[in-house]
């Protein structure tokens, strides 16, 4: 098993389902749960051939070195805006994001577009739910494409691992949903999203090294120094923004940030 392939997947696929299941927990309550679960079982078909047609050309017929480096620069872009948002959050510079005033928010929108027949399947429901989970889905498979066929020797084991990842994920989160029934609150996403910025960028830079030529000291496990690194660069810079956030506070009481 390509761990280094199977847990950053574990990890970014939650985030990713969380938000997706939200949104199919909300039309499922409020309008019913055929427009919800058609919506997302529709969106998981066309993902699939999206994946089927496009994502085999970009995993088998690209230089592993090419795919390392580009995927690599992505990654630690990606990274670095996760761990913005995550820093400017704990420090009280922006909002932390809250998925249940998001579900109360959507909820009450919902809502307020009437009784709707719980039989029927609803056009609104099915395309709500449609395009939440192909946008997040479209992410997973970005995640599971990119760490798997960069984080192995052999592109097919690492995608496999990454895939098991995702689905370890997916089983995760459907499972806590059907148990609260309700937004998965309980679920630290703000934590999450900080641990996955820094392992975007962790295994940005390995990759990104390694499509340069690097030859990193002790091969895979130089991984946790990097991500050690990055983590106390993060805490430095937590630190240095907390006073800005406190007098931020005091200027503003009561404003709230942006959820994104």
């Amino acid at each position: 098993m390509v761990w280094s392939a199977v847990l950053p997947s574990f990890f970014a696929s939650t985030v990713e389902f969380v938000e997706a299941l939200t949104i199919v927990l909300v039309i499922g309550v409020t309008i019913n749960w055929k427009s919800s679960l058609l919506g997302a079982a529709a969106a998981a078909l066309t993902l699939g051939v999206l994946v089927l047609i496009f994502g085999s050309a970009i995993v088998f017929f690209i230089p592993i070195e090419v795919l390392r480096l580009v995927v690599g620069i992505i990654l630690v872009l990606f990274g670095l805006q996760w761990l913005k948002k995550a820093l400017l959050r704990y420090s009280g510079l922006k909002a932390l994001h809250d998925e249940a005033a998001i579900y109360e928010e959507r909820l009450s929108e919902l809502k307020a577009r009437g009784e709707i027949d719980a039989g029927k399947c609803n056009g609104f429901g099915f395309l709500t739910s449609f395009k939440s989970v192909l946008l997040e889905g479209l992410e997973v498979a970005f995640i599971v494409i990119t760490f798997g066929a960069s984080a192995g020797t052999h592109k097919v084991d690492g995608l496999w691992a990454a895939a098991f990842g995702a689905l370890l994920a997916f089983v995760v989160v459907v499972l806590l949903g059907v148990a609260v029934r309700g937004p998965l609150t309980k679920i630290p996403e703000n934590t999450l999203k900080y641990i996955v910025g820094l392992m975007l960028v962790t295994f940005g830079t390995f990759w990104g090294g390694e499509g340069l030529g690097i030859a990193w000291p002790f091969a895979d496990l130089f991984l946790l120094v990097l991500l050690a690194a990055y983590f106390v660069v993060s805490l430095l810079i937590l630190r240095w923004l907390k006073p800005y956030g406190r007098a931020q506070q005091r200027l503003k009481p009561g404003v709230g940030g942006n959820r994104s």
